[in-house]
C-alpha cells in the first residue's frame, strides 16, 4: 500500500509541477515526435529485488491489449503522481488474429505477451500477471467464458494476486450482459468485481490465508472503465462532467496533460505510440490524435463500488478517482479510512423503510467520529451515527431507517450518500445507490444469458449492475412467438391483478391482457402471450429506425395501482429455401435453374465505414437437398484487398470473405452450438491458380477442411467483385436441422487495402455483435426437407492457451516481484535453487539443488528471444546442459519456472 499526502493536489485542477510553462505543441499535421522508449520488460535478475511487490492500481481485463485506452491516464497517475499500476490479463489473447505473421495459439500468446508489455511500458507499467485462462474465440457469451476459463479457478487466482500484490483501486471493463458486449470482456469484469468482495473475505480461498501466509485484501474501490454524458473537450473536462444516469459516480482525468518523461508529448500521444505495440492486431499505424489542448477530452471511469470516501467526481486535478484511495484528499479523512454504505435492498418502494448499514474502518484511531446519510429531497432518514473514536482495526457498524416518499418514479436510481466527519481528522463522503420499483414488477423475459447474469448479481448482491440492461426479444418477420413476462412481488402483501402487452404498430398480441392472481411477497411467477408481427413489410434488423428496436410496454397492475415497463422486440428477416430439383453443380456461377428461391439481399452495413454499392454489396440464393445446403453469393465489390496466403485461411476480418452461419434448429444462446464458415473468394497461390479457401471460424468445431468434410466451394473473379458458392453437407453441422426454424446469418467482409485489414461490413441480419448473437440472425424454413429429432454434437473447444511457467517474460517478472508464474499458489523458493552456472563458447550448465520433485522449464533468453530451453522432470539434485547455436548474446539470462501440485517458482540468473 502506497499512501500519498495532499501535497501533489492542486484545488485549482493544475498540477503544482512544474507544467505550468507548456512544453512546445506539435504543428498542425506534424507527425509526433517519438517519446523515448519505455522499459519493455521487466526487471533483469541483478536489479533489485520489489519483493513483495505493493502496487496501488490493477487494472483486470482478458487480453493483452484490453488495457490500452486507460494507459495516458496510468501514464500521468504514475508520472506525477507516484502511482504503481499493474495488470491482471486473464488470457494472452492466443485466439485472436494476427495481422503480422503466421503466429497462433501458445506462440501467438506470448508474442502478444511481449506486445502488451512494451506497450504499458509508455505508461510505467512493469507488472503483468498472466493467469493462462484460454483465449478460443470471440463470443458475446460470459457464460461460455466462464464454462471455458472455469470460473471459481480464475477468481482464486485474481484473489491470490490481489492479496499479494495489495492494490487499492481496481480498473475493469463493463460486467453488465449489455448489448454487443464481448463475453471475455463481460467475465473478465464480472471476476473483478466478485474478487473486490471475495479478496477481503476471509472465508474465500482460506487455503490462500492458512497455508499460503496471505492475509485477506480490502481494495479501496472498484471502477469500471469509460463513463456516458456530457461535458466539455479541454482541461475543463475534468470539472465540467454530467453522467447520463444522474445517480452514477463518474471522474475523468484529462488526456491532455504533458509528459516530461515523454519529451513533452501530451499523454493522449503517448497512449498512441503505445497503442501502436500491440502491432499483430493491426494496430501499427493507429492515426495520432490532435495536440490542440482545447480538443483533448477525459478518461471517463465509472463507481462500481466503494470502501473509502471520495471527493466531488469533478475535483479535478486528474486524481478524483484516486482521492481517498491512494491520495488524501484535501481536508479528508486519512488514507485507509473506510465507509462502505450498504443499503438493505436494491429494490425500494414508495413510502416504505429500507435499512441502510454503513461500515466504518480505519488504520488508524479517528476521534470524534460521527456519521450522518444524506438522502434525495422528500425522503427521511432516522438513526444514530455518534461513533465517538473509531479504534484502529475495529469495524463498526451504524444502521439507519431510510423512508422514501408516498410516491416514486418506478425505473428511477437515487443516491444515498453517508459522511463521516471527525473532531481533527477531517471528512469524507461515500455513496451507494437504490432503484424505485413498484409491488409487482413485469418484466420481458430475458434472454438465457442475460438471465445467468441476473442470477450472478443477484447471488453477488450486486443488482445495480444489472440496472441499465435493455429487454430485447427476437422476432420473425411475418411470423408469431410466444413471450413470457416475468413477474416478481417486491410488496409485503399477496397480489393480484393483470398484466397488458401495449405494442408497436405492425404487432399483434393474444390474448392482449392476461391476470395474475395469488402471487406471495417475494415470489415470482409469469403470464405467457403469443406475439405476431402482422405486418411483414416493416423493415428488419438495423434497417428499421432505433437500430431495430420496435419498442413496447408492458402493463403490469397490483392492488390499488399498476406501473410499466419497457421492452423492444428486434425483427429479424425471414427466407424460404426451397427444394431442389437437382442438385447444384458448385463451379461458382450459380445458374438460375440451380437456384430458383429469393434473392436476397446483404448490402445491410452494420459496422465500418459507409460507403456505395458499387464498394461493397450483395445478393444471395440458396436451395437445399436431401443431404446439403446450397448457397451462391453474387459479391459487387470494386476494390479486392490483400489474397491471404493458402495456410493463413483464416480470420476472415481481415480479408474480403463471405461468412455463412448456420443455427441448425434456431435456438442457439451462442454460437458454439452452431456452424459458421468463412468462404475466401481467393488465395495467394498464383502456381495453383489462386483457389479459394474456408475455415470454420468460433463455432462448434473451428478449424480448416478437415472440420467440415464434403463441405465444397468454387468462386468466380468478375472484375466487379466475385461470385462465391458453397455445399454445406447436413453431416457436419453440430445438430439435426429443424425445417420449419433453421437459424441462418450472412456476412460480407470488404477490404480495400493490402494491409490485412477490412473497413466495411455488411450482411442479411445485421446489427452490432450479431456475428456472436445467433438469437439475432434470420430464420428460413426449408419446405420438403424431413424434421429429424435433435441430436446435438458438444463443442469442440480449442485447447491452445499459453502457458506463464514456459514464458521467460513472466519468469523473469516472478523472480523479481515474487508473485507465482500464472497466479498460481508460489512454492517455496527453499524448494528449487539456481547453485551453479558456467558457461562456455558452446553451452550453458546449470546445477539445481531440488529438495521436493516437479517439473523444470529452463531457457536461456537475450530479452528478446530464447536462445536455448529444455524441459524436465526432476526429483534430485541435477545438471542441465543447454546448447548453444552461436555466441552467448550480451544480457542474456537463465530463467527457470518450476512447477509442483499446481503452485508455480520462478528464478532468474544474469549470465555475465
Amino acid at each position: 500500500m502506497r499512501w500519498r499526502t495532499p501535497a501533489t493536489i492542486a484545488m485549482c485542477g493544475l498540477l503544482s509541477l512544474g507544467l505550468a510553462a507548456p512544453v512546445q505543441a506539435h504543428g498542425k499535421g506534424s507527425s509526433p515526435k517519438h517519446p523515448s522508449p519505455p522499459k519493455a520488460q521487466p526487471k533483469g535478475p541483478d536489479k533489485k529485488s520489489d519483493k513483495p511487490i505493493d502496487l496501488d492500481i490493477m487494472f483486470i481485463g482478458a487480453h493483452p491489449d484490453d488495457e490500452a485506452g486507460q494507459l495516458g491516464m496510468l501514464g500521468y497517475w504514475n508520472e506525477y503522481h507516484g502511482m504503481k499500476a499493474g495488470v491482471i490479463t486473464t488470457t494472452r489473447g492466443e485466439g485472436g488474429g494476427n495481422a503480422t505473421g503466421f503466429e497462433e495459439g501458445p506462440e501467438l500468446g506470448i508474442l502478444r505477451e511481449a506486445e502488451e508489455r512494451r506497450a504499458v511500458g509508455y505508461a510505467g507499467i512493469e507488472h503483468i500477471y498472466n493467469l493462462d485462462a484460454l483465449d478460443f474465440w470471440y463470443t458475446a457469451s460470459a457464460p461460455l467464458t466462464a464454462e471455458v476459463w472455469g470460473y471459481d479457478e480464475t477468481l482464486s487466482r485474481i484473489v491470490r494476486v490481489l492479496r499479494t500484490t495489495k492494490p487499492e483501486v481496481i480498473l475493469t471493463m463493463n460486467p453488465s450482459a449489455t448489448q454487443g458486449n464481448h463475453g471475455n470482456h463481460q467475465e473478465a469484469a464480472m471476476l473483478a468485481v466478485d474478487a473486490f468482495y471475495a479478496a477481503a473475505d476471509p472465508k474465500k480461498f482460506p487455503e490462500q490465508i492458512t497455508k499460503e501466509g496471505l492475509e485477506p485484501w480490502r481494495v479501496s474501490r472498484i471502477f469500471q472503465t469509460g463513463g456516458s454524458g456530457s461535458g466539455n473537450m479541454g482541461p475543463s473536462c475534468e470539472t465540467s462532467f454530467t453522467p447520463a444516469e444522474a445517480s452514477n459516480v463518474i471522474f475523468g482525468t484529462w488526456q491532455g496533460y504533458e509528459s516530461a518523461r515523454h519529451d513533452g508529448n501530451r499523454w493522449n500521444t503517448v497512449t498512441t505510440w503505445a497503442r501502436r505495440e500491440y502491432v499483430s492486431q493491426g494496430w501499427g499505424n493507429s492515426a495520432f490524435p490532435t495536440t490542440n489542448p482545447d480538443n483533448i477530452g477525459c478518461n471517463r471511469l465509472t463507481l462500481i463500488d466503494t470502501r473509502t470516501p471520495y471527493p466531488d467526481p469533478n475535483v479535478g486535478a486528474g486524481t478524483g478517482a484516486l482521492q481517498g484511495a491512494t491520495l488524501r484528499a484535501p481536508g479528508g479523512l486519512p488514507l485507509g479510512t473506510e465507509i462502505h454504505v450498504r443499503p438493505q435492498k436494491w429494490e425500494v418502494l414508495a413510502g416504505k423503510s429500507i435499512k441502510v448499514d454503513t461500515v466504518l474502518y480505519a488504520t488508524q484511531d479517528i476521534k470524534g467520529a460521527n456519521v450522518s446519510l444524506q438522502v434525495p429531497a422528500g425522503w427521511r432518514v432516522s438513526g444514530n451515527g455518534n461513533v465517538g473514536t473509531l479504534k484502529k482495526g475495529k469495524e463498526v457498524v451504524k444502521s439507519f431507517t431510510v423512508t422514501p416518499p408516498a410516491q416514486l418514479p418506478v425505473g428511477t436510481r437515487f443516491k444515498i450518500e453517508a459522511t463521516m466527519t471527525s473532531s481533527k481528522d477531517g471528512s469524507g463522503t461515500s455513496s451507494a445507490r437504490v432503484q424505485a420499483t413498484a409491488p409487482v414488477r413485469g418484466t420481458l423475459e430475458p434472454l438465457e444469458e442475460i438471465a445467468d447474469f441476473r442470477a450472478w448479481t443477484e447471488q453477488k448482491k450486486v443488482k445495480q449492475l444489472d440496472a441499465l440492461i435493455e429487454s430485447l426479444l427476437n422476432i420473425p418477420s411475418g411470423k408469431s412467438r410466444s413471450v413470457r413476462v416475468d413477474l416478481t412481488n417486491h410488496s409485503d402483501t399477496v397480489q393480484s391483478g393483470t398484466v397488458r402487452l401495449n405494442l408497436p404498430a405492425g404487432f399483434s398480441a393474444n390474448p392482449q391482457q392476461l391476470p395474475y392472481s395469488g402471487l406471495q411477497p417475494g415470489a415470482r411467477s409469469s403470464v405467457t402471450f403469443t406475439v405476431t408481427n402482422t405486418d411483414a413489410t416493416l423493415p428488419t434488423a438495423n434497417r428499421a429506425p432505433d437500430n431495430g428496436a420496435y419498442r413496447l410496454e408492458i402493463e403490469t397492475s397490483y392492488n390499488g395501482g399498476s406501473a410499466t415497463e419497457p421492452g423492444a422486440f428486434n425483427l429479424v428477416p425471414t427466407t424460404v429455401i426451397p427444394k431442389a430439383t437437382t442438385a447444384p453443380a458448385v463451379d461458382g456461377h450459380g445458374h438460375s435453374h440451380e437456384y430458383t428461391g429469393e434473392v436476397i439481399d446483404i448490402s445491410t452495413r452494420w459496422e465500418g465505414t459507409a460507403t456505395t454499392a458499387a464498394d461493397i454489396s450483395g445478393t444471395a440464393q440458396l436451395t437445399h437437398t436431401d443431404d446439403a445446403l446450397y448457397a451462391i453469393f453474387n459479391i459487387t465489390d470494386d476494390v479486392l484487398g490483400r489474397f491471404l496466403l493458402p495456410e493463413d485461411c483464416k480470420r476472415p476480418r481481415r480479408a474480403d470473405a463471405v461468412e455463412f452461419g448456420i443455427d441448425p434448429r434456431g435456438n442457439s444462446a451462442n454460437t458454439s452450438t452452431v456452424f459458421n464458415v468463412a468462404l475466401f473468394p481467393a488465395t495467394d497461390d498464383p502456381a495453383n491458380g489462386n483457389p479459394p479457401c474456408f475455415a470454420r471460424e468460433r463455432d462448434n468445431h473451428q478449424g480448416g477442411p478437415e472440420t467440415a468434410p464434403g463441405l465444397e466451394v468454387a468462386s468466380v473473379l468478375t472484375g466487379t467483385g466475385y461470385q462465391i458458392e458453397v455445399k454445406v453437407p447436413f453431416s457436419v453441422l453440430p445438430d439435426t436441422i429443424d425445417p420449419t426454424n433453421m437459424g441462418m446469418n450472412i456476412l460480407v467482409n470488404d477490404s480495400d487495402t493490402q494491409d490485412l485489414s477490412t473497413q466495411t461490413r455488411i450482411g442479411w441480419s445485421t446489427w452490432s455483435g450479431v456475428r456472436a448473437d445467433p438469437w439475432r440472425w434470420g430464420v428460413a424454413t426449408l419446405p420438403g426437407l424431413p424434421a429429424r429429432p435433435a441430436a446435438p454434437k458438444a463443442p469442440i473447444m480449442p485447447d491452445t492457451a499459453a502457458q506463464s511457467v514456459k514464458s521467460p517474460q513472466t519468469i523473469l517478472q516472478s523472480a523479481s516481484d515474487g508473485v507465482a508464474p500464472g497466479g498460481y499458489a508460489a512454492l517455496d523458493e527453499k524448494i528449487l535453487k539456481i547453485k551453479k552456472v558456467t558457461k562456455s563458447s558452446s553451452k550453458v550448465s546449470v546445477e539445481l539443488k531440488v529438495k521436493k520433485s516437479g517439473v523444470a522449464r529452463v531457457f536461456i533468453w537475450d530479452g528478446e528471444r530464447v536462445v536455448a530451453q529444455t524441459e524436465v522432470s526432476l526429483n534430485k539434485d541435477r545438471t542441465l546442459v543447454l546448447p548453444l547455436n552461436g555466441a552467448l548474446p550480451a544480457g542474456s539470462s537463465l530463467l527457470v519456472s518450476y512447477e509442483r501440485d499446481g503452485a508455480t517458482l520462478g528464478l532468474a540468473h544474469t549470465l555475465k
